[in-house]
């Protein structure tokens, strides 16, 4: 756990079956800065499940957030304290996901239809650690009317003394839409989230949805307290080795490709000792020379040997080597 407070300029999104252990630790060979947040855990499994599967980390990983999924006071304050225990940095409910199987929980972004009820999550939650607690939602849900139904959201949970709150500048539409589709279809709506922090300024409002450079991250932050990114930084990772220097001012030099492969490959060799088998460590460099000449090479040959019995450091160093081959075709980019 970090004892300095958290500076979430810059900020990794939750993943479901992505932002895993193996991953995050890659991505912290690229930044130092950035702060992570685990893949949502609901606290049925935490409470029942194996706890060690889900929470495990590396040390390395801090600043750290894991988050929960669950409408349960006692059971979100439960899961909060464990997490506190286990050594994460900060807790988040999670009311954003829009997907069928999580409303069917009282889950996700449906709970935006119950602010009551979250504000009794998070005052619980507040109750039973030390850390902060912090949430991520929607701009809306169905036909909630966009501006004024997440104010009073808002308003209801930041009466519990709740400071930071995760927009993703989208509504949710629980009907009709696939997770994947609600990711893509709803229009953004920036301007909404700048207006919250201009009606709020002294919450912590933090920008979630459609941002895939440093430079729009930078422009964002002219009008909010914080950047969110996803699924850009999963297919694209080399965009984390600057966020150090553009976001947070560090004079550390940003690291090349080359060095951040070095340093991976001395962590899969510590996993593969442990028996983590190389292909849940490799899936997630899949993207690291995205854009450059012999990307598509490199990942091939990860994808089609490291899920191989016993397969290991060879794999990736074969990678490496069919990335700089010179090609047959007139391939130059990915």
């Amino acid at each position: 756990m970090s004892t300095k407070p958290l500076n979430r300029r810059f900020t990794a999104a939750p993943m479901m079956e992505w932002s895993d252990t193996h991953c995050r630790s890659f991505w912290r060979l690229l930044t130092k800065n950035t702060v992570f947040y685990s893949e949502m855990v609901t606290t049925g499994a935490l409470i029942h499940g194996d706890r060690k599967r889900f929470l495990d980390f590396n040390a390395s990983e801090h600043p750290l957030a894991l988050q929960l999924g669950g409408s349960d006071p006692k059971a979100l304050a439960e899961c909060a304290k464990i997490a506190e225990d286990w050594g994460y940095d900060e807790v988040n409910l999670n009311c954003g996901c829009p997907s069928d199987r999580v409303q069917n929980n009282m889950i996700g972004a449906c709970l935006m239809a119950e602010p009551k009820l979250v504000a009794e999550c998070i005052a619980a939650m507040q109750a039973a650690v030390k850390i902060p607690v912090t949430i991520k939602h929607r701009i809306g849900i169905d036909d909630m009317e966009d501006y004024a139904g997440m104010l009073n959201f808002v308003r209801t949970i930041a009466d519990t003394g709740c400071k930071t709150f995760i927009v993703h500048a989208r509504k949710a539409w629980l009907k009709g839409l696939s997770p994947k589709e609600n990711r893509e279809i709803p229009p953004l709506q920036y301007d909404k989230v700048a207006q919250l922090k201009k009606d709020h300024p002294e919450l912590e409002i933090i920008i979630n949805g459609g941002i895939t450079t440093l430079e729009h991250s930078l422009n964002l932050l002219s009008e909010v307290d914080g950047v969110m990114l996803g699924r850009e930084i999963y297919h694209n990772p080399y965009l984390l080795a600057e966020v150090d220097q553009k976001i947070y001012g560090s004079n550390r030099p940003v690291a090349t490709r080359d060095e951040i492969i070095e340093e991976f490959m001395a962590y899969a060799e510590e996993q593969l000792s442990k028996g983590i088998r190389l292909n849940y460590m490799t899936r997630h460099i899949l993207g690291l020379y995205q854009g450059l000449p012999g990307a598509r090479r490199f990942r091939r040959v990860i994808s089609e040997q490291a899920h191989k019995p016993n397969a290991g450091i060879e794999v990736i160093k074969a990678a490496l080597t069919a990335l700089n081959e010179l090609p047959f075709t007139n391939e130059l980019t990915d």
